[in-house]
Formats: C-alpha cells, sequence, structure tokens
C-alpha cells in the first residue's frame, strides 16, 4: 500500500499557478460567498461561462440546465479528446463561519469545497488556454446538482458525450483530515452506490390503554428497523461491504394514542451490483414479512440513486502518474473504499476515466456549518488538471 506522507515534492506545482494563488483565492472566496443548490446555479454559471470566455474559450450552456463546458484545442488539435470535471453546487447549511466571504443566501452554503474544486479547474482552463502545448482537445466540464441530484446523469442523458466526444473523463474532490496535498485514491470500486428508501407501516389506531384493538405500526416499524441489520449481518458476504441505516422514524402526535402509521427512512450503500440487488431483495422481504407477522401493512417507495463509482484500471493509472508528477511521492493509490456517494459515477459508466481526492489537511470535515475550502490546495489542484494533460496529450509535437 503505497500510503501518502503529505511531504512530497512539490516540482510539479507550476510557478505560474502558484504565483496566481491570492487571485484564485479571490475567485473561489467570489464563489463561496453565493452557493446555489441542485439545478438553481445561475449567478455560479454565468460567473464561471465569463471566465471562460475572458480566457478565449468558446462556451457550451444549457446542459442540465446550469451545466456548461467550454472547449480548448492544442497548437496540434488531431489527438484524441478528454474531459475535466468540476462540480458546481451547494448545500442546504447555514453557514457557521464568520469569514468576511461568508455565503450571502441564508440556509446554503458551499460545505463541500465546490467552489474550490470550479476554482482550480478555471485556473487550469487559462493556463493551459495561455500554453496549449499539446496535442488534442481538453474539454472542461462544470456541472450542476452533483448533491442529491444527480445531475451528471442529467447531462449525460442530454447528450454531454455525444456533443463533446471524448476518450477520458477525470474528476476530482478535496478530502479533509489527510495530509495536506496528497492525493488519495484506489483502482475499482471507490465511492459507494447511493440508494434511499421510505416505508409507511400502516396499522390501526387505537387508544394506548388498549393496544389489543389496534394493530401498532410503532411496535412493527420498531421490528423492522432491528431486522434491517440482519442484511449486513448475515445476508452479505463478511469480505463485502454493506451499510442499512434508517435515519427518520416518523408515527403519532400525542401520549396516549396508538397511530394508524408510521414511516421509516434511511439509505442504503454497496459497492458490488450483486450486493446492491441483494441488499433491496432482503429489505423488501423483511419489511413485507414483518408486516405480515404483526397484521400490518407496508408501502414501500425503494429508490435506486448512484451508482458506484468505478476507476478505470489504465485511466487511473495516468491520474497517478500526474498525482505523483505534481507532489511526488505523496500519493495514496491504496485508499480506503468511501461509503459516501459521488454521481461523476454516471460519467464513468459511459467514458472510461478516473477519480481522486486531493487531501486539504486538518479541519472540519465536508457538509459541515464550519467548513471552508484550503485556499493552499488551489495551485496543486491546478497545476495536477495542467499535468494531467501532459501526461495524456503530451507537447504539441507528438501528435
Amino acid at each position: 500500500m503505497h500510503q501518502a506522507t503529505g511531504d512530497g515534492s512539490t516540482q510539479g506545482i507550476l510557478p505560474a499557478l502558484a504565483a496566481q494563488a491570492e487571485e484564485l483565492s479571490g475567485w473561489r472566496r467570489t464563489l463561496h460567498a453565493m452557493p446555489e443548490t441542485a439545478f438553481e446555479e445561475h449567478r455560479t454559471c454565468a460567473y464561471v461561462a465569463a471566465k471562460l470566455e475572458s480566457f478565449g474559450l468558446p462556451v457550451h450552456r444549457g446542459l442540465a440546465g446550469t451545466g456548461l463546458v467550454a472547449t480548448l484545442k492544442g497548437r496540434n488539435p488531431e489527438g484524441p479528446a478528454i474531459g475535466l470535471r468540476a462540480d458546481m453546487d451547494a448545500l442546504d447549511i447555514h453557514e457557521a463561519t464568520n469569514l468576511p466571504y461568508r455565503s450571502d443566501t441564508p440556509g446554503k452554503m458551499h460545505a463541500c469545497g465546490h467552489d474550490g474544486h470550479m476554482t482550480m479547474l478555471l485556473a487550469a482552463a487559462r493556463h493551459l488556454a495561455e500554453h496549449p502545448d499539446f496535442a488534442g482537445t481538453v474539454h472542461f466540464i462544470f456541472q450542476p446538482a452533483e448533491e442529491n441530484e444527480g445531475g451528471a446523469k442529467v447531462m449525460v442523458d442530454q447528450g454531454l458525450f455525444d456533443l463533446f466526444p471524448m476518450k477520458a473523463v477525470y474528476g476530482l474532490h478535496n478530502w479533509p483530515n489527510a495530509p495536506f496535498g496528497s492525493f488519495l485514491g484506489r483502482p475499482g470500486a471507490m465511492f459507494a452506490a447511493f440508494d434511499i428508501f421510505e416505508v409507511k407501516v400502516i396499522g390501526r389506531g387505537a387508544h394506548a390503554a388498549m393496544p389489543q384493538r389496534g394493530i401498532d405500526p410503532v411496535l412493527t416499524a420498531s421490528h423492522i428497523v432491528a431486522q434491517l441489520q440482519s442484511i449486513v449481518a448475515r445476508a452479505v458476504n463478511p469480505q463485502e461491504a454493506a451499510v442499512v441505516t434508517v435515519t427518520q422514524i416518523h408515527g403519532g402526535d400525542t401520549w396516549n394514542v396508538i397511530p394508524d402509521e408510521v414511516v421509516l427512512r434511511g439509505t442504503v450503500r454497496t459497492f458490488a451490483p450483486a450486493i446492491r440487488d441483494l441488499a433491496e431483495e432482503r429489505f423488501r422481504a423483511i419489511v413485507v414479512g414483518v408486516c405480515a407477522a404483526q397484521g400490518a401493512k407496508a408501502e414501500i417507495h425503494y429508490d435506486r440513486r448512484y451508482p458506484s463509482l468505478v476507476n478505470h484500471p489504465a485511466e487511473f493509472g495516468h491520474a497517478l502518474a500526474a498525482a505523483h508528477a505534481t507532489v511526488g511521492a505523496a500519493v495514496d493509490a491504496d485508499f480506503e473504499r468511501i461509503m459516501a456517494a459521488e454521481d461523476f459515477a454516471y460519467m464513468l459508466e459511459e467514458v472510461p476515466g478516473a477519480y481522486l481526492c486531493l487531501a486539504s489537511g486538518p479541519g472540519p470535515n465536508l457538509h459541515n456549518a464550519a467548513y471552508d475550502f484550503n485556499d493552499a490546495l488551489l495551485p496543486v489542484g491546478a497545476s495536477y488538471w495542467v499535468n494531467l494533460v501532459q501526461t495524456l496529450l503530451g507537447p504539441a509535437t507528438r501528435g
């Protein structure tokens, strides 16, 4: 296992990008102050498009509503095309920082670092536009609605890869509380598939002192919650990984009445498609069986959301080469699998590619109201993108 040390060489951090650190921080903080959630990234889209156009790049707007793609051809345009993707959306979280550039919208903030992701890709786009010494084409993909709404799938369904054919596509995400400046990833499944469920347990209300006259959905729901844990404990091979978590239970509104119904909600996370199928099959069987045993009924809504994000071996190798070119030995190529979900998985189902994380050092975790992207990462991530283009497309003379 290659461990990231966080003290790798910085020879691959491009001096021009390092010199722009203050300017890039200004871009990032402007984006941070105007967070917009899924498919509402109108100000964000306008800001990003204006930057790209100022670099001399043509910008295609409208994919997934607020998504956009800018295209740059190298000095030798005859080489292959690749895609570099950054996500754009914020979260429904009220920012708890007192930063001068904190969110200008109550209840919304950039708590996952997408402001930094956009800035790193913008910086790389400008640098490459000024130094297009490569053979081929680079598509800079700015994707809306990564958080829960599957903007990547919408872009794919609306023809992203038909409008912009490419041989490979790459993504990058910041990762707090790992050694600063190190790159983290693994071949194969890296992020989990993401499913959600809602179960309405329908019983029959009664006086709490006369439970024999009703069918208790609270008791039934409690049995369901307990039995669902048998999916991971007994149905899934211990060498595989899965999580079944009930996150909400709603039922009743007073202390002396058994309610008519209880609602359960939660999530299921898996990596292997066969385990995903097994988890849903066992979930449905448990809910139906427990309800039948208690005389209750169930309405099940089971929604498969993002697939598992799977890095393609060859493309993962190219991403690692660019990471090593950027930070030397500070690369962990066997990072732990992550039970969170990432909709870049939809792009990787259509086109080969790879996804890495870039460690930001100690600080609040993602999706935390106190989180702020570490601006010191901006030249690192931007240099990675430039080095990746050089790794894949090489000098223009090779074409």
